[in-house]
């Protein structure tokens, strides 16, 4: 192995061999995209795993161990049985057909089934029809492998405990080891630090006698060269260095949940400790999650959040407090719901009872809707084995409307394979703690597991623009809409505890110490100005892309130059490999161009009907002025005018057969299909930009920032007495403080042109819409300069400070700005006689070409 790859984890390694731009360059197969359900848009990270895959797979490097053993070590929540499903359909299309999934739980194996066969499902992952080549593709639940179809996908599901018991007990209708040597077989493994035993005790494979599960999987793995084991899990133990020396050359995608929750994917956690008894720690938690409903609901957004309620040891003690759960719910009082509004001093607690106030929810009415969300009928206690099956599908479903559970009651049923996104409150029932000498002990650590299942995020959005799979007001923490990015956890006021739970959260990656909160506020005198009062803000929208212009396919970038397409002989002939002389076999082709209007047209419609893409339905909302799939035949804006290059012997070419011109027709509509698609874009952003109230789009904030890191400094001091900028703080890039620091050298010769200079940093207060496929802009500052001269002229300039190294991963930005600087040159807005604005987009700004920026900015104004 090259020296640079020594000692190194696999994804380190191929970075090092290829580089992160190849890697991010690699094509995800069309067939993948559009046979995954297109509610689970692929996320960014998701995207680069299957990148790395298909790199590792397809390609060859001195590292590369066969057969492929791979591991993706992947946050809970991330997504991995959706990884698990693009790599199923990536298989198949490599020749795999039998899939054998296993775990060391009966539950996750129900709810993969539900991932995996039942269309019905909203958490189905496949699109409702897989095609392969215009060929539907099923997808087989199989015992074994024994006559199963090799043309569908066959997957066995299975427990690791139910595997192995079958392979050495040689059950009928089970999986055998001859399967494994006969047979290619992907074996997909869930949860996989479950099947580790060998390697903890670092038992020699050599010495193994006494069959285990883990060996059972290596035995099996390795009976086919071809058989792949692709293992996942979100806990694996690489502090074991036994653990990490098996898998170093084996982790292709690592994502731990710090990550992933940086990246905004899951909720953020919080902690509700109160000095309160049992009984009112459930009714404040009660509250807590009713607000949340009552603020999804003002905002139309449908939301039944779920509260679990976790006993300490015994089934008992959970059935127990279900018990007294129904009671406080039957006997429950408005007297005891004004007794946590005034004894309470948690400001979450008081803003919601704020809420309550504003929306005219009395404590009456409270008290009615929580007895009737919370009513017997509406709890479940999950911990008995032999009502497993009752209530897992009720698990797997919390989130559909006709599922009306709120209360679950559990011991440690839900520690693992628990897939719920409205989980939002957790009440911890008893009092004890394990830790010793400041260190948390195995309850609250597997307290801080479950928190982590909780913190899956719950999917919204309020405007198209939006991602609904991330977080959205980490810039505004004071948003109403904020309560449904937090999942609480309620516990008793134990200071020894709250910190063992802490230190258990940071080693999860659920806390981070070095986050910090920022108050961004307006300053009062610009409060005061009638600019505040009564200037515009001209923003543009972002809008579904209707097509409303494509009248031909030059419109979607299709080239009207000729396909080619060779007509296949079958001629050859067999030569002696170790003859002196030795020539290949030489078959006159000639080639000839055919247009497509002199096809015969029940071939073309023929053609057109085995491509989903070019149906009628489909076809319309592209192309909006035809009206038939005549018109697309004939129109010579479409088809019409097309010419098919066949290569072939003079014969074939003079007698064209319509199976030739069928698969020619075949290809041809294959190519235009990619070209159409490459050029698709669901959404733009509009031409027009629309006045909007200044005092409505910025306001104060409350904003997360890592401590320690440039935005830590909010230039404070340096702008308290600066009346041209808005807020009281600047917490931006370095880059971004240094262009205030440039225009403030400005601000005299600006004084001589201009009484009026407002600058304000937009801290996703608003966006603008990119022209061409509506992508959301948001740049770094506005500004606006109000002439002298008497005309009302309000200038209103979109500026973005760049460093150098991100100018060209955002060059998008740059001509989107260029764009409206062209679009709007001689236009005035004009709202009425006091209120008249020109818009402006700015080239970026950064620190090395400050002069050129200076001298572009002035010139512009």
């Amino acid at each position: 192995m090259n020296n640079m790859h020594y000692n190194k984890y696999l994804y380190e390694q191929l970075l090092l061999e290829f580089g992160k731009r190849y890697i991010q360059e690699i094509e995800i197969p069309k067939y993948l995209k559009e046979n995954i359900n297109p509610n689970f848009e692929l996320r960014p990270y998701q995207t680069e795993t299957f990148q790395r895959f298909i790199c590792y797979f397809e390609k060859e490097f001195s590292f590369k161990e066969t057969p492929v053993h791979l591991l993706f070590n992947m946050a809970t929540g991330s997504g991995k049985t959706l990884i698990m499903a693009g790599l199923i359909l990536y298989l198949f299309e490599k020749g795999h057909r039998n899939f054998l999934f296993f775990v060391n739980s009966t539950n996750i194996i129900e709810k993969t089934k539900d991932n995996f066969l039942n269309v019905l499902s909203h958490k189905y992952l496949f699109s409702d029809k897989i095609f392969f080549n215009n060929q539907q593709i099923k997808i087989n639940k199989v015992d074994n492998f024994e006559g199963a179809n090799q043309n569908e996908i066959n997957i066995c599901f299975t427990t690791i405990q139910k595997l192995h018991g079958d392979l050495h007990l040689e059950k009928e209708n089970a999986v055998t080891f001859e399967d494994f040597k006969n047979k290619k077989i992907v074996l997909l493994s869930d949860e996989a630090h479950h099947s580790q035993t060998r390697t903890k005790n670092n038992e020699q494979l050599e010495t193994e006698l006494i069959p285990s599960w883990e060996n059972t999987v290596e035995k099996i793995f390795r009976a086919n060269r071809k058989n792949l084991l692709l293992e996942f899990t979100a806990t694996m133990d690489f502090l074991d260095k036994n653990i990490e020396k098996k898998y170093k050359s084996k982790i292709l995608f690592r994502y731990d949940l710090k990550e992933f929750r940086n990246d905004g994917f899951s909720k953020d956690v919080n902690i509700l400790q109160a000095d309160l008894d049992e009984k009112e720690r459930i009714i404040q938690a009660l509250i807590l999650n009713q607000y949340r409903q009552e603020v999804a609901g003002k905002y139309g957004i449908f939301l039944k959040p779920v509260i679990l309620f976790k006993a300490q040891r015994t089934i008992a003690q959970s059935e127990q407090n279900q018990k007294n759960f129904n009671n406080i719910i039957e006997h429950l009082t408005a007297k005891e719901i004004k007794n946590i509004e005034e004894k309470s001093n948690v400001k979450l607690i008081q803003k919601a009872f704020t809420f309550f106030d504003k929306n005219r929810i009395s404590a009456n009415l409270l008290v009615n809707k929580l007895k009737s969300n919370f009513s017997e009928n509406k709890c479940l206690n999950v911990n008995r084995e032999n009502e497993k099956e009752k209530y897992q599908l009720m698990l797997n479903s919390l989130e559909d409307k006709e599922n009306q559970l709120r209360a679950i009651f559990a011991v440690q049923k839900l520690n693992e394979g628990w897939d719920v996104l409205n989980l939002f409150d957790i009440v911890r029932l008893y009092t004890s703690r394990d830790g010793k000498a400041g260190k948390p002990g195995k309850t609250t650590i597997s307290e801080a597991q479950l928190i982590g299942r909780g913190a899956r995020y719950f999917p919204f959005k309020l405007a198209a623009d939006q991602d609904k799979f991330k977080r959205k007001f980490d810039g505004d923490l004071k948003n109403d809409l904020r309560i449904l990015e937090e999942l609480h956890y309620h516990s008793q006021n134990d200071v020894k505890y709250i910190s063992e739970l802490k230190t258990a959260l940071k080693q999860e990656g659920l806390l981070d110490d070095d986050e910090i909160e920022k108050e961004l506020i307006l300053k009062d005198n610009f409060k005061k100005r009638s600019f505040y009062k009564t200037g515009l803000i001209y923003i543009n929208k972002k809008v579904v892309n209707e097509y409303e212009n494509v009248k031909s396919f030059s419109d979607f970038g299709v080239k009207k130059k000729n396909i080619h397409y060779e007509i296949r002989t079958g001629k050859g002939k067999e030569s002696d490999l170790l003859a002196e002389e030795n020539s290949a076999y030489f078959i006159k082709k000639e080639s000839r161009d055919f247009k497509i209007k002199d096809f015969e047209k029940h071939i073309i419609k023929n053609a057109i009907s085995k491509n989903e893409f070019f149906k009628f339905s489909s076809l319309k909302r592209y192309f909006r002025n035809i009206n038939s799939i005549n018109d697309f035949i004939s129109g010579k804006e479409y088809l019409n005018d097309i010419e098919i290059t066949m290569t072939g012997l003079t014969t074939d070419l003079e007698a064209l057969s319509n199976k030739h011109t069928f698969s020619a027709m075949i290809e041809l509509l294959n190519q235009i299909e990619n070209e159409i698609k490459g050029n698709l874009t669901e959404f733009k952003g509009t031409d027009k930009f629309l006045p909007n109230n200044i005092s409505e789009i910025f306001s104060n904030k409350t904003l997360k920032i890592q401590k320690g890191s440039e935005r830590e400094n909010g230039q404070e001091e340096f702008l308290e007495d600066k009346d041209w900028y808005v807020f009281n703080a600047n917490f931006g890039t370095s880059e971004e403080k240094a262009f205030v620091k440039l225009f403030a050298r400005q601000i005299s010769e600006l004084q001589k042109k201009y009484d009026l200079i407002y600058l304000i940093r937009n801290e996703r207060h608003f966006k603008i819409f990119n022209f061409k496929d509506g992508r959301a802009f948001e740049p770094d500052f506005v500004l606006f300069l109000k002439n002298k001269n008497g005309e009302n002229l309000t200038y209103q300039l979109f500026i973005e400070p760049k460093g150098k190294f991100l100018q060209q991963a955002d060059e998008w930005k740059k001509d989107f700005l260029i764009e409206i600087k062209k679009k709007y040159k001689d236009q005035i807005l004009i709202f009425n006689e006091l209120n008249k604005y020109k818009i402006i987009g700015v080239p970026f700004y950064n620190t090395e070409d400050e002069n050129e920026f200076k001298r572009e900015l002035f010139d512009i104004i």
